[in-house]
């Protein structure tokens, strides 16, 4: 157990390897009040904490990027009452959007929330997200211009704002099912200090939609579990501390 995310667990492995079946065998994920009930966990807390070391588990370490076609574009998180002038944002959490085309379909995803829209943030998120050569398709903002190692594909929207979702299906699709996750599992008591989680397990699972087995999901999350640093609950608490 030492070196992984089981490292200091006071809980048995039964107990994880409990929580992570669950935790897989649902299509739309867990809260940590209905793990808590189904492990009969005497704790809020303890639930909590193994959900939030399960989900540092769900990003394998050096993981393939996206390729081919990919939209990338933005959404937003949170402070639902708080007005949004253009692209600025006060309260509300940041997150890009990368979805690689299957066809006419959609294949894997990437997420994450960045603090700003400058090209500093998108043009890094797209070199760790997508293969350079890569066809990397978003709307006209400025910041996108100058992608070096890549085949830049802009889409301008023009006043219509039904536009986008025409221009960037994939993307918007994905944004809008991200945001009925966070809405519908998790009641959307999600703040921004642990956002970063919550948008790695929504790619965890949509990246493996398509399983016909729930057994390789565990198996995927077993194997990935061994693999991430250990996770001190301090470190859980506090994602800065």
């Amino acid at each position: 157990m030492a070196g992984t995310v089981f490292q200091d667990s006071k809980l048995p492995l039964t107990v994880w390897f409990r929580a992570m079946w669950h935790v897989t065998s649902q299509k739309n994920g867990v809260s940590a009040l209905g793990l808590q009930r189904v492990l009969g966990l005497g704790s809020y807390k303890t639930a909590w904490a193994l959900l939030h070391k399960l989900r540092r588990a769900m990003v394998r370490p050096g993981r393939d990027r996206l390729g081919g076609l990919v939209e990338v574009d933005e959404t937003y998180w949170g402070a639902d009452d708080q007005p949004v002038t253009g692209r600025l944002t006060y309260d509300k959490a940041l997150i890009l959007v990368a979805a690689q085309a299957d066809g006419r379909g959609m294949g894997r995803i990437r997420l994450r929330r960045v603090d700003d829209l400058t090209k500093v943030s998108l043009h890094g998120f797209i070199r760790e997200a997508i293969e350079p050569g890569s066809t990397v398709r978003t709307d006209g903002l400025s910041a996108y211009e100058g992608l070096a190692d890549y085949l830049h594909d802009p889409r301008v929207r023009g006043p219509d704002r039904r536009q986008a979702s025409v221009l960037l299906p994939r993307v918007h699709r994905v944004a809008s099912l991200l945001k009925r996750w966070l809405l519908g599992t998790h009641q959307g008591a999600v703040g921004h200090a642990h956002l970063d989680y919550y948008l790695d397990e929504f790619t965890f699972r949509f990246n493996r939609r398509r399983s016909a087995s729930r057994g390789k999901l565990f198996y995927r999350l077993t194997q990935q579990a061994v693999q991430v640093d250990p996770a001190p609950f301090a470190t859980l608490t506090d994602p800065n501390p």
